[in-house]
């Protein structure tokens, strides 16, 4: 039955009762040594304690850094993936959303990584040298918009 269930004989030990007097092999220091910080009642450390040393805290500098307030973000999107993704013809910015190559809402900078061999005609905020020349290079055309 469920209630007269316990561990193996010997596989739950005693544990030492410290701190019962010198009769009880456990009296005195208790274990603890003699004297230190170890020794204390509450020796425990609070997070990120160092020993008394500076915390990495405390020696960081205390402001962030400096975002510039017009700093412009693209999404990247690779000729590899437009290879792979699209076949011939010609793409607007809402036709990438559509086909979730890049977020709504998001400007889209078009980047060499890859080859072009489809004619495609397609429209970004921003392409890179290599891009636009692998673009060209297919018989496709790049647009940028603003």
């Amino acid at each position: 039955m469920l209630h007269t269930l316990q561990p193996s004989k010997g596989s739950r030990p005693k544990s030492k009762r410290l701190a019962r007097g010198n009769s009880g092999k456990g009296g005195t220091t208790a274990g603890r040594g003699t004297k230190g910080q170890q020794s204390r009642t509450g020796k425990g450390h609070h997070f990120g304690f160092e020993g008394g040393q500076t915390p990495l805290i405390r020696r960081q500098p205390k402001l962030g850094g400096f975002t510039p307030p017009r700093k412009i973000v693209y999404e990247a999107l690779n000729l590899a993936v437009l290879e792979q993704r699209l076949d011939a013809g010609t793409y607007v910015l809402a036709d990438l959303i559509d086909r979730k190559l890049v977020r709504r809402n998001s400007r889209v900078k078009i980047l060499g990584t890859g080859t072009m061999t489809k004619k495609i005609s397609i429209e970004a905020h921003a392409a890179s040298k290599s891009a636009r020349k692998a673009i060209a290079d297919a018989g496709g055309t790049l647009t940028i918009v603003r």
